[in-house]
């Protein structure tokens, strides 16, 4: 290699470890070789590849998915928007999921949410999104979630405002769920990401709006328990979320987080919106405190917000 091409290679990586840095704050210990991951922080590579890259750091989607599982994986579908707007879950990305479960031996992989917006479309917004697309290609099966009698009424015994809810059948069902929110900012909760996500597994969430939303969210994630947490922040909308608006709000940020910790994939998360917010200048650099939800999901056990206590790993692609 000529002296100028490995300065450039040198800088491109100095920067890009820079960018974790700025993302994660001072450089974290080293991982435990000895001991399977808790959550791998990607950087700087298409959404797919982050993903292989990723899911291959925390020992491959074996550890996770044997055969004749049957497994949900949930997106965010929500809007009746296409891939660029970073309205809904990437596309490829929760395709090459679904194809990765599918090799794994999986019975079957099953993909929903309860859609949101005027007249929830659902079966336009499952098309719009490409997800659908891209589930059905993989081999997997979309299912509806847009009406009430689909869901099933549940007790929430750890549950402090949230008592009982009406969920959909496949958060129950299933030997593995795959939890695949993407990051964008939210006009009440500050940010959605995997916590939030849950919302698209209920049915009467306006009840949620009323009653201490945060508190609810955090109470339904006792319930819920969730095998593995991808979030995509390859697009990120910094403002104008859930839904979104003008194209300029939507940064291409290129980061991704796998975790088997719930909350420290949103701990992350956080720290990867505030990042992208102040290298753009656009949104707020949201501390942890701001995202109401995250210390009574701690609180309650059901993770952590503390990384410093798991066993991480920061990758860049760049």
């Amino acid at each position: 290699m000529k002296r100028r091409e490995f300065l450039g290679t040198a800088a491109v990586a100095a920067a890009s470890v820079g960018t974790l840095t700025r993302a994660f704050g001072a450089e974290a210990k080293a991982p435990d070789s000895a001991k399977p991951l808790d959550l791998v922080a990607l950087y700087g590579g298409e959404a797919v590849a982050m993903y292989e890259r990723g899911i291959a750091e925390m020992g491959g989607i074996g550890r996770f998915v044997k055969k004749g599982d049957v497994v949900v994986v949930k997106p965010n579908i929500g809007w009746d928007k296409t891939p660029e707007t970073g309205a809904n879950t990437n596309p490829e990305l929760v395709g090459a999921v679904v194809a990765d479960c599918m090799k794994a031996g999986a019975k079957e992989v099953l993909c929903f949410d309860h859609t949101c917006g005027p007249g929830n479309d659902w079966d336009s917004r499952y098309k719009m999104s490409g997800i659908r697309d891209a589930v059905e290609k993989a081999g997997g099966k979309m299912v509806a979630g847009n009406t009430e009698s689909m869901y099933v009424d549940q007790d929430i015994p750890k549950g402090v405002s949230l008592k009982h809810a009406k969920v959909h059948p496949l958060t129950k069902q299933c030997d593995v769920f795959i939890n695949m929110p993407v990051l964008k900012h939210h006009s009440g909760a500050k940010i959605t990401a995997a916590l939030k996500n849950y919302m698209g597994c209920i049915w009467d969430r306006r009840w949620w709006h009323q009653n201490d939303m945060p508190q609810c969210i955090a109470d339904y994630s006792t319930w819920q328990k969730t095998t593995l947490t991808i979030v995509d922040a390859y697009r990120v909308m910094l403002t104008d979320g859930p839904r979104g608006g003008d194209l300029s709000s939507v940064i291409t940020a290129k980061y991704q987080i796998i975790s088997t910790d719930i909350v420290a994939a949103d701990t992350a998360a956080v720290q990867i919106f505030a990042s992208v917010a102040k290298q753009n200048g656009k949104g707020e650099a949201y501390e942890l405190a701001d995202i109401k939800y995250l210390q009574p999901a701690e609180k309650l056990g059901v993770g952590t917000t503390d990384l410093s206590k798991l066993n991480m790993k920061r990758v860049s692609l760049a």
